[in-house]
């Protein structure tokens, strides 16, 4: 049977899936499993790495512990996009589709279409530390979201609370920025079974990058016309449509 894989990006983890993974499990019936990078959630205590492949290494590893046996669907949105992307060119018989949401990488896009120069004071601003949790992850919601804030009252305070469980640390945080930096996509899609997800909206990644990965790569991509970087919370309904569509 084959099992969703789920990957978050920077500085997230496996728990600001919300309630999306049981919604996946429930629509397709194949079970989920969300994984966390070193440095974020439950592993907040580890180092992260500053290289995408020594990323992708420690997800092929934490299955293997998991005892998980593919086939994998792997889903992944922003930094987890490229961990997936080097994962599934490391190990590609482990997979049976690959689907990757807001993604970039270079040398398909600028830095400064990666990553807005209007989002980075306000990334920043989350590591000072007199920032507080609330504030820290009202700020992300506000770049990352489309949704009315008050649509986020729960999700902010759920948050703020995992926040202050698992604090990442500035240390990690620069070192996963770091690995995004340097990381180049290959040329060729990583993948046979490579789709792309993108959206109008994302005020933190151009949709651009995703336009241009799909060209390159000659995969599939489909546009969402309002959600922003977090598509899972902006329209979770809206991307289980396409896995269904893609499965």
């Amino acid at each position: 049977m084959s099992r969703w894989i789920l990957l978050r990006g920077l500085t997230r983890d496996s728990h600001h899936w919300g309630d999306f993974p049981a919604a996946l499990q429930t629509a397709t019936g194949l079970p989920v499993t969300a994984l966390d990078l070193p440095g974020n959630g439950r592993l907040a205590g580890q180092r992260s790495p500053a290289r995408i492949d020594a990323l992708a290494e420690h997800c092929a590893l934490a299955v293997e512990r998991l005892g998980l046996l593919p086939p994998f669907r792997l889903v992944a949105i922003s930094l987890g996009a490229m961990v997936a992307i080097e994962w599934a060119r490391q190990r590609p018989a482990a997979f049976e589709s690959l689907t990757l949401i807001n993604a970039s990488a270079a040398p398909f896009a600028a830095a400064s279409e990666r990553l807005r120069p209007s989002a980075l004071p306000g990334l920043l601003r989350t590591l000072l530390p007199g920032c507080s949790d609330t504030r820290a992850e009202a700020l992300i919601l506000a770049r990352t979201s489309n949704l009315d804030p008050q649509a986020h009252a729960a999700t902010l305070r759920d948050w703020a609370d995992w926040r202050a469980r698992f604090p990442v640390s500035r240390a990690n945080a620069l070192r996963q920025l770091l690995a995004a930096a340097r990381y180049r996509a290959p040329a060729e899609p990583p993948h046979p079974a490579t789709r792309l997800l993108a959206c109008w909206g994302d005020r933190l990644v151009a949709p651009a990058c995703s336009l241009r990965l799909a060209e390159a790569w000659q995969v599939p991509l489909r546009l969402h016309p309002w959600a922003g970087h977090d598509l899972p919370l902006d329209d979770p309904a809206w991307l289980i449509r396409q896995l269904l569509t893609h499965s």
